[in-house]
């Protein structure tokens, strides 16, 4: 099992020693350091900046949004991140929701699988640089024809040379068509929300993907990275009740009410009497009890709290479902190392 330390995205402000965990989660093991987005910091700069700091760990995005940048862009942000870091840049990229499409980039949201094989095609031209990059649309064509344009554009190939064309592209996948299509064009799987529970309905969802002509993998090379509230304790309660609050702000409000692929999923996990009663007090502005509604069997199935035996043996179970890599926050150097010592075996690690 391969631990990414999540970094998320900003809330107010940037965190308070960021670039202390970054240098720990490189000293105690960790094979990765991924950043998010929503509406506020971005996931690369993050990146780029704690990321100068170190020299093994892979830095990911998880997620860059589609809407946030056009195809050419984001690939230009990668391949930039991946000659600075010497070849460490994981691209996760996500569609995000309609609430953040529509309203804070001014994009539209409909077709997002659609959207996704495109958005992905481009970027995957950029970086073979075989050929002017061309793409026949119909929602990024390039060049641009369409209202507005002066008919000028002509197709062009990074004046860059980028320095992998294999760069890793994940997708961050909820729903069953978008997780074939993940297994079907990309390099790895983002679960946000994973619970080894349905490990043979996610294999299955792969599978259809895997099986699909021109598949660009197969389950031995594709990496499956899940999301995972991880918590060494010998006092579980406080810890759980934090994921509740987390768990019911994204199945409450992360999202509209009538299209919230959050609360798909738990519904999906035979969560959705839960699921309507979170919903109902989060937007009634009851959010402590809200939270109080998510239920304990919820949180066991998708996050891993307890002591060291404890942890060790879930993430034993997490890995048998399919797991290769857990993302994982941590707030502190001792927990990062409580982390690593009790899911890579570390027992010697270097202190700060």
């Amino acid at each position: 099992m391969r631990l990414g330390l999540q970094l998320g995205y900003w809330g107010a402000a940037p965190p308070a020693g960021a670039a202390g965990l970054v240098a720990e989660a490189e000293r105690a093991g960790f094979d990765g350091v991924f950043a998010a987005e929503s509406w506020g910091s971005d996931a690369f700069t993050p990146l780029a900046w704690w990321g100068a700091a170190t020299s093994r760990v892979r830095l990911g995005t998880s997620v860059a949004q589609l809407s946030a940048r056009s195809p050419a862009s984001c690939a230009m942000h990668a391949l930039t991140l991946d000659h600075l870091s010497g070849g460490r840049c994981v691209l996760g990229l996500g569609v995000s929701g309609p609430q953040v499409v529509e309203g804070w980039y001014g994009a539209a949201f409909g077709k997002p699988l659609a959207r996704t094989r495109e958005y992905v095609s481009i970027i995957r031209q950029v970086l073979a640089r075989e050929a002017p990059v061309r793409n026949a649309g119909p929602h990024y064509p390039l060049p641009h024809r369409g209202a507005g344009s002066l008919g000028l554009g002509k197709p062009l190939r990074s004046i860059t040379h980028p320095l992998r064309a294999d760069l890793p592209i994940w997708l961050g996948a909820e729903g069953p068509r978008n997780v074939a299509q993940t297994a079907e064009i990309a390099d790895g799987w983002i679960a946000v929300y994973y619970s080894p529970r349905l490990a043979e309905v996610y294999q299955q969802w792969l599978a259809d993907g895997f099986a699909r002509p021109g598949a660009r993998r197969d389950r031995g090379t594709f990496e499956v990275a899940a999301t995972c509230p991880l918590v060494v304790t010998d006092e579980p309660a406080e810890a759980k009740q934090q994921v509740k609050q987390s768990l019911s702000l994204y199945i409450g409000g992360m999202g509209a009410e009538r299209m919230n692929f959050h609360a798909d999923l738990f519904r999906r996990m035979g969560y959705a009497e839960a699921v309507a009663d979170i919903t109902r007090l989060f937007r009634d502005g009851r959010r402590s009890e809200a939270a109080g509604a998510v239920p304990d069997e919820l949180v066991d199935d998708v996050a891993i709290i307890g002591d060291r035996e404890h942890v060790r043996a879930a993430v034993r179970t997490w890995e048998e479902s399919g797991v290769d890599t857990l993302l994982v926050g941590c707030r502190s150097a001792e927990q990062i190392r409580a982390v690593a010592d009790a899911v890579l075996g570390a027992e010697s690690l270097p202190r700060a």
